[in-house]
């Protein structure tokens, strides 16, 4: 009796030994299955966002999409595909909402919209460094100049304050302006357009997003650029990708280093926005 024992547990022994080793998995298998090969293999980019972030990414006159993160989009094709590789990119306007899920069912690649870190959002998705950094700010109209000269002033009832639904700006407006009246809107430019038609107090968004409404709708509106929260901007993947992370990591630090990434910043958070102040 002792011997079959001894017998069957050699072999149970055997068996998990044989059948963890057919189960582990080498750097290899793993970078196998990274999106950078899935990406190389198929021979395009997809790229997720949504067209309604000025200056980061947004339609002109023709509908194209363009901006700061379209520019950066095309830039990483050239690093994965070589020259030529911007055309290789495809871009998927995409609903706020439904962006992250879309990332996780495998609609595209990676998500470069202008998305804020939360750790809300990174129990979802992996962000790579952040490339950019900016603080919620206010629009307001220009006849409370002077009398709304920060967050404060608006925090009181018979105050309107806007914002986009379920992205940062509202997070903030009702943590910091609880008493006033919110509304949020589905996109930037219906919150900001109350406050221009003297419909509302203030509205609360991103810093480049406040001047270039503060340069378009000069004749009504003013930007308060006192930040009022501090909020890193990334690039989303989807998560156990270490190779792809590491990639788009590299990827930023090179285009900071020979000067690619101040280029298109100086395209789009400077030239854009002076250019809309000179239409109005």
């Amino acid at each position: 009796m002792k011997k079959s024992i001894i017998m069957l547990l050699t072999i149970a022994f055997a068996c998990f030994f044989c059948f963890g080793t057919a189960m582990a998995f080498t750097a290899e298998d793993i970078a196998r299955t990274s999106t950078i090969e899935e990406i190389q293999k198929r021979g395009e980019l997809l790229v997720g966002m949504e067209a309604g972030y000025q200056p980061f990414e947004m339609q002109d006159e023709k509908g194209n999409i363009v901006g700061f993160d379209v520019d950066m989009a095309y830039e990483l094709g050239k690093a994965i595909f070589g020259e030529g590789g911007e055309k290789k990119v495809k871009l998927i306007n995409t609903a706020w909402e439904g962006i992250i899920p879309s990332l996780m069912t495998h609609k595209f690649d990676i998500i470069m919209s202008g998305m804020t870190i939360l750790q809300s959002r990174n129990l979802k998705v992996n962000f790579c460094e952040p490339y950019y950094y900016i603080g919620q700010c206010l629009l307001i109209n220009k006849k409370d100049q002077g009398t709304v000269k920060s967050y404060k002033d608006l925090n009181k009832k018979g105050k309107i304050v806007t914002s986009k639904l379920g992205v940062t700006g509202q997070f903030t407006t009702e943590k910091l302006m609880p008493k006033a009246e919110h509304r949020f809107f589905k996109n930037e430019t219906d919150g900001a357009m109350q406050v221009a038609n003297g419909m509302a107090d203030a509205f609360v968004y991103d810093e480049p997003q406040i001047r270039v409404f503060a340069a378009k709708y000069k004749n009504s509106c003013i930007g308060l650029f006192e930040p009022l929260t501090y909020e890193p901007l990334a690039w989303a993947i989807r998560k156990g990708d270490p190779d792809f992370l590491n990639f788009l990591n590299n990827f930023l630090r090179q285009t900071h280093g020979d000067g690619r990434w101040e280029q298109i910043k100086q395209k789009w958070f400077v030239d854009y926005v002076e250019e809309m102040a000179k239409k109005q």
